[in-house]
C-alpha cells in the first residue's frame, strides 16, 4: 500500500501543473486504463480514455448528440446497407494514411476471439468498398441506429497492425500483458498520441499535431494522467493544486471540497447503471456449499436475494442520497425507458427468508461473490453491504473484491465467466434500450455474439425473440411496446437485480473547464485550461 501511495504522490510531485504551464493537463481516475488495445475491452473508462487517441466513423459531443468522426456523413439507402462517405485526408499518429481498408481490418479485428466488441462488429454482416473513401455496411437485418452501433468501434491502421503482430485483439485477460504489443502500444487518428506508458504509474498525451480537426475548443498540449486507487488520496491531491480534475470523488467527499479553495463538485446523473448478476447456467455453482445442484436457476432463490437487499439504505447511507434506485437495467436517458416499469424491487426480508424455505434452503446456503474495487462509485461498499443484508436471511456470502484489471480477467467470457454472483455496471453506448438488451441479457452465443455481458448466462427465449425484433423495428411505438414487454418478463424472472444509477462524481479545480458527459467519458477536445 505504502508503496503504491508514494508512486501516486512521485508521479503527481514530478508532474504538477504550474501557471507557466496553462495548457498542461493533469488528472486522475480510481484505476488504471486495463488495456490500449481499443478491442480489448469494453469498458467505460479504458474506452473513454482511448477516445481521445482513436476514433471511430461516428462519435457523441458533450450532450451525447450523434456527430461525424472518421465519416463525414451516412445515409440508409435500403433496409440493410448504409453507405459511409469517410473523411479524406486524414492520418494516423505515425504518419499512416486513412481509408477504407482500415475500416475493413477493424472491424474484422473486432470480431477475433481475444476481442471484447464483438457485440458491436456482429451489427456488420458485409462492408463493400465503392471506392477509397466510400463504403457500404451491411447489416444482418435492418437496423435503423447502426451509426449509434459504431461509436465505440475504433479505426486502426492495417499495415501497423500487421508490422506489429496485432491483428488479432487482446483479451481482458492478456490486457496487461507485456506480449501483446497493441496492449501497450497506440496509433489512432485521434487528437491526441501517447507519449509514455507506466502501467499503474501514470500515462501521458501530447497533442497531435497532425489532428484532423483544427476547430477543437481544448487548449491542452500535453496530458498526465494519474491512477489513483485511494479515494483519499486523489481528493487530497486536487485540494493540494497537484490535479486538474479528478474522478471520481467518494459522494461522502463532496463537503471536504466545498469547503476547500480553488476547488468544486461536478455532479449529475450518468446513465450507467448498477446492478448484481447470477450464474444461471451451471448445474452446479463453482463457488458455494451447494453441490449437485444451482439455487440461483431457482427463481424464488432469485426473488429471495432481490427483497432481501434495501436500496434505500443502500443509496442513504453510502451513496448520501445521491444514486437513484432502479428496477431496470436501463435510466431515465435511454430510449425505451419506461417510469412505470422502473419501480424498485420491495426490500421484504421476512418474503426472502420464506422463499428461501419453500426452495429447499430453510438455512440459505453459501455463496461466492465477485466485485471490483476500483470502478464504480463506492462498489466495494456497495458490495459489503449486500453481503450483511443477504446474510441476515441466511445467505452467507464470501466477497472477493479486487482491482477491475483482475475482475474483469476473471468474469468475462474469455476467462469461462469464473463467477457465480457479481456486480457489473452498464452505460448502452447507443443510448438505446436495445444495446443493453442485445449484451447484457439476450442468451449467450458465442457465434452469434449475444449476450458477451451476460456473464451469468440468463435465458428467455421470448425475450430473445423479442430483443431480435427491436432492432430492426422502425416505428418507434410497437417499437417501444416490445421493450416493455421484454423489460417486465426479465423483472419477472428476477433475472438480474437491480440496484441504482450511480451519480457523475468529478472534482474540478478553478479555472478548468470540462464538459461531464452523461456517460461519464472524459473528452479532453473538450478541456480548456486557465491559469491558477
Amino acid at each position: 500500500m505504502k508503496k503504491i501511495l508514494l508512486a501516486s504522490a512521485a508521479a503527481l510531485a514530478l508532474g504538477a501543473p504550474t501557471s507557466a504551464m496553462a495548457e498542461q493537463f493533469h488528472f486522475a481516475f480510481q484505476g488504471d486504463v486495463q488495456s490500449l488495445d481499443p478491442m480489448g475491452l469494453n469498458e467505460t473508462f479504458t474506452l473513454g480514455f482511448l477516445g481521445n487517441i482513436y476514433e471511430a466513423l461516428s462519435s457523441y459531443d458533450g450532450d451525447l448528440q450523434l456527430r461525424p468522426a472518421l465519416a463525414e456523413s451516412w445515409e440508409q439507402t435500403d433496409d440493410t446497407t448504409w453507405r459511409f462517405n469517410l473523411r479524406k485526408g486524414v492520418k494516423f499518429q505515425g504518419g499512416q494514411d486513412f481509408d477504407a481498408e482500415d475500416v475493413i481490418f477493424s472491424w474484422k479485428r473486432s470480431l477475433t476471439p481475444g476481442s471484447d466488441m464483438k457485440g458491436y462488429g456482429s451489427k456488420i454482416a458485409q462492408i463493400n468498398v465503392i471506392d477509397p473513401y466510400t463504403i457500404d455496411l451491411i447489416t444482418p437485418t435492418p437496423n435503423p441506429i447502426l451509426p449509434r452501433e459504431l461509436v465505440f468501434l475504433y479505426i486502426m491502421d492495417k499495415g501497423w497492425s500487421e508490422e506489429n503482430g496485432s491483428t488479432e485483439a487482446t483479451s481482458p485477460k492478456a490486457g496487461d500483458s507485456t506480449a501483446t504489443f497493441a496492449a501497450q502500444h497506440a496509433n489512432g487518428t485521434g487528437p491526441f498520441e501517447l507519449i509514455e506508458r507506466q502501467a499503474d504509474v501514470k500515462s501521458t498525451l501530447k497533442r497531435f499535431d497532425g489532428y484532423w480537426d483544427k476547430d477543437m475548443p481544448t487548449n491542452v498540449t500535453d496530458v498526465t494522467f494519474t491512477p489513483i486507487g485511494q479515494d483519499a488520496t486523489r481528493t487530497a491531491a486536487l485540494i493540494s493544486g497537484d490535479l486538474d480534475l479528478a474522478y471520481p470523488i467518494p459522494v461522502q467527499d463532496w463537503s471536504r471540497l466545498d469547503n476547500a479553495a480553488g476547488v468544486k463538485v461536478v455532479s449529475g446523473p450518468e446513465v450507467r447503471t448498477i446492478f448484481l448478476g447470477m450464474d444461471q447456467f451451471r448445474d452446479e455453482l463453482l463457488y458455494s456449499d451447494v453441490k449437485g445442484v444451482n439455487p440461483l436457476k431457482d427463481r424464488k432463490v432469485r426473488q429471495a436475494m432481490a427483497h432481501a437487499i434495501d436500496l434505500d439504505a443502500i443509496n442513504a447511507k453510502i451513496m448520501r442520497g445521491a444514486a437513484t434506485p432502479t428496477g431496470l437495467l436501463i435510466g431515465p436517458q435511454v430510449n425505451g425507458f419506461n417510469e412505470a416499469l422502473n419501480t424498485p424491487y420491495e426490500y421484504n426480508p421476512e418474503m426472502s427468508k420464506t422463499l428461501l424455505a419453500e426452495a429447499g434452503y430453510p438455512d440459505g446456503f453459501e455463496l461466492g461473490m465477485d466485485c471490483p474495487n476500483n470502478r464504480y462509485v463506492n462498489d466495494a461498499i456497495i458490495c459489503q453491504a449486500v453481503v450483511g443484508f443477504l446474510a441476515r436471511v441466511g445467505i452467507k456470502v464470501d466477497l472477493n473484491a479486487q482491482p477491475k484489471s483482475k475482475y474483469f480477467a476473471k468474469v468475462s467470457p474469455q476467462s469461462g465467466n469464473d463467477t457465480s454472483f457479481y456486480m457489473l455496471g452498464w452505460t448502452p453506448g447507443t443510448i438505446d434500450a436495445h444495446n443493453a438488451m442485445f449484451n447484457l441479457v439476450q442468451s449467450f452465443d458465442a457465434d452469434a455474439n449475444t449476450g458477451q455481458f451476460n456473464y451469468g448466462h440468463y435465458s428467455n427465449p421470448k425475450f430473445d425473440e423479442l430483443t431480435n425484433k427491436i432492432e430492426s423495428e422502425t416505428d418507434q411505438a410497437k417499437r417501444q411496446q416490445m421493450i416493455d414487454e421484454a423489460m417486465k418478463i426479465l423483472r419477472d424472472d428476477y433475472g438480474y437485480l437491480p440496484l441504482h444509477q450511480q451519480p457523475l462524481s468529478w472534482g474540478v479545480r478553478d479555472g478548468v473547464e470540462v464538459v461531464q458527459r452523461a456517460d461519464n467519458l472524459l473528452d479532453l477536445r473538450l478541456v480548456v485550461v486557465g491559469g491558477k
